[in-house]
């Protein structure tokens, strides 16, 4: 009788509304457009659910993560980070609370002793996350597709055959959110202010 394969979470985590903030999201969208996956391989839209991701990440022995990280580089660069340095990675200079939930999901998923075996933390740099609203900066949004082939190189070495897929993938959340729609549906910036209050931003004049 064969073994079934282990069990691998594809999570991407991030808010859609803040400009860069939303890399991880769009990865996966990217990622599950792109390549057909066996039963055993979860591609998942964690946007910023923290603590109730926990039974996806529990359940899972392999985990690839997409998100936005400020490593101090470039804005647009690429980084792999992997097992035992993906929880530091996830709160060096957090960003936005979802890090902090997430900080929360690896400690109490480490704490039950069902912390995945593998895991990889697929990280951009960030050039904008002020803009809210808005969508991914140019320097970001042109790694998507090389953040996506690093996690189906990495698939590979872990035995996975991926396929082409050969039909529209069901969207992962709604489809006024899916990267198509959500441009589409969003006014141009001099229509809407995307910066938040005037009277509290740090260049308003006093």
């Amino acid at each position: 009788m064969s073994t079934p394969p282990d069990p691998i979470l594809i999570l991407g985590i991030g808010n859609l509304l803040w400009a860069d903030e939303g890399f991880g999201v769009r990865c996966v969208e990217a990622f599950s457009a792109r390549w057909q996956v066996a039963e055993h391989i979860t591609v998942l839209d964690g946007g910023t659910q923290g603590l109730y991701l926990l039974p996806y990440l529990t359940a899972a022995h392999r985990l690839i993560i997409f998100d936005a990280i400020d490593y101090g580089l470039p804005p647009g660069t690429l980084r792999q980070v992997e097992n035992a340095d993906v929880p530091r990675f996830m709160g060096v200079k957090k960003m936005s609370l979802h890090q902090t939930g997430f900080q929360e999901v690896l400690a109490s998923a480490e704490l039950l002793g069902r912390l995945p075996q593998q895991m990889l933390l697929i990280g951009v740099q960030p050039a904008e996350l002020d803009d809210y609203g808005g969508s991914l900066s140019p320097a970001v949004r042109a790694r998507v597709p090389e953040a996506i082939e690093l996690a189906a190189e990495r698939l590979r070495a872990w035995g996975v055959d991926l396929h082409p897929a050969d039909t529209p993938a069901a969207v992962l959340n709604a489809h006024a959110l899916a990267l198509d729609g959500y441009e589409a549906g969003r006014p141009p910036a001099d229509q809407a202010w995307r910066r938040g209050d005037l009277r509290f931003h740090p260049n308003a004049v006093r």
